[in-house]
Order: structure tokens, then sequence, then C-alpha cells
């Protein structure tokens, strides 16, 4: 099985993302969606924990084979970075969302030095915004990042342009439009679905898709 069919149907199992067309979930930019993600579940499932976290190593070994720190997003990347690390022999730091107010002040925990090579570990990507901050506050630090792994990525047009005009590579264990495939051959939700569902990426501020008009 291909492994970003075995990761869809991992975190589709355990709700770690959770289609519901019918019931829109509203997101706190107020836009209506049809999916619900949460990546932290995997933590919590011994046999998709595994699978995902030897999945991201392998991400790294296969694009980013120069790399010499893996820096997690805060928070949820946290923990994957750290694990990863762990399996591939790595150390591992993280980004905070902004500088500690005590302390020595850091937005970079873990020894992090000029012109290391550094691959970002993220749970999700959407439209890009913070994954870009954290590679920024790495570039600023000197850090040569080399790129990202990330376990989902909903494939939105705003977010791959703001990744490609940032010069950041992305790779993913799986995605939108694979997860929405297995969903329908799985029983999750009706075939005639998939077509909402990508319409909603495609378009997310277009509710159109809503009661099945698309």
């Amino acid at each position: 099985m291909e492994l970003s069919n075995l990761i869809a149907k991992d975190l589709l199992s355990i709700r770690a993302v959770f289609f519901r067309p019918e019931e829109p979930f509203t997101w706190a930019s107020g836009i209506k969606s049809p999916v619900y993600c949460d990546n932290r579940l995997t933590l919590t499932d011994v046999a998709v924990r595994t699978d995902v976290e030897q999945g991201l190593a392998s991400l790294v070994k296969e694009n980013y084979p120069d790399v010499e720190v893996l820096m997690g997003t805060s928070t949820a990347g946290i923990a994957h970075a750290a694990i990863v690390g762990h399996l591939m022999g790595l150390p591992m730091g993280y980004v905070r969302s902004g500088a500690k107010d005590h302390g020595r002040q850091n937005q970079i925990e873990g020894k992090l030095l000029p012109g290391q090579k550094v691959v970002v570990v993220e749970d999700l990507i959407s439209t890009g915004g913070s994954v870009i901050e954290v590679v920024n506050v790495l570039r600023e630090a000197g850090a040569e990042v080399l790129g990202v792994v990330s376990i989902f990525t909903y494939g939105m047009q705003k977010g791959l342009t703001r990744l490609a005009e940032a010069k950041i590579k992305n790779c993913s264990l799986t995605n939108f439009d694979v997860i929405a495939q297995v969903a329908a051959d799985e029983g999750y939700i009706a075939p005639e679905d998939v077509a909402r569902l990508l319409a909603f990426r495609n378009n997310p501020s277009d509710e159109s898709w809503i009661g099945g008009t698309k």
C-alpha cells in the first residue's frame, strides 16, 4: 500500500481527520469547513503513531539527506520532531510562536548553530502562514532550512503559492485529495461527496458546495 493511502486510512480510523459535509464545522475565520483535523490524536494511538513517525523519518531521509537538525513547530510539531529525531539519531529543537518574556527570551529552543541544515517538522499545512513564520525565524538565526515535512496538507492554492514565494519545499505524508478518496472508498462519506470536498478545498470562501450543489 502506498504510504499516502496508509496514513490516510490511519488518520480516518482515529478521527484525526473527520469529514462532516452535511454539518460543516466553522473555523475561527468564520469559514464553513466539511473537515475537522486534529493530528495530535496520532500521538495517543501507538500503531498510528508508529506509521506516522516512521513515515516522517522516511520523508526526511528521501528528500533531505543532508539534514543536521530537526525543528518542530509550536506546539503540534514538537512531539513529532522529538520522536523522528530519536528514530534518526538527530538533534532536535522547536520554535516558539513568539519569544519568551523571561529568562533568555528564546524563540528557538534547543542548540542551533549558524549554517546548520534544518528540516522543519509540522503536523498540518493549510494556508502555510505558521510554518513560513517558523522558517523565517530559523533563517534569521542563520540556519539553512532545507524544507518541511508534515503529516497532512490541504493543498489549498493560497498555501501552495505562499510556500513557493517563500522558497519553501514541503513534503507531506498524505493530502486532502487522497484522504477524501479513501474516505469515500472506506464508507466514511458518500462517493458523491468527494467533488464537494474538493470544491471546498479549491475555494474555501465559496460555500456553494454546502447542500450538495457541487
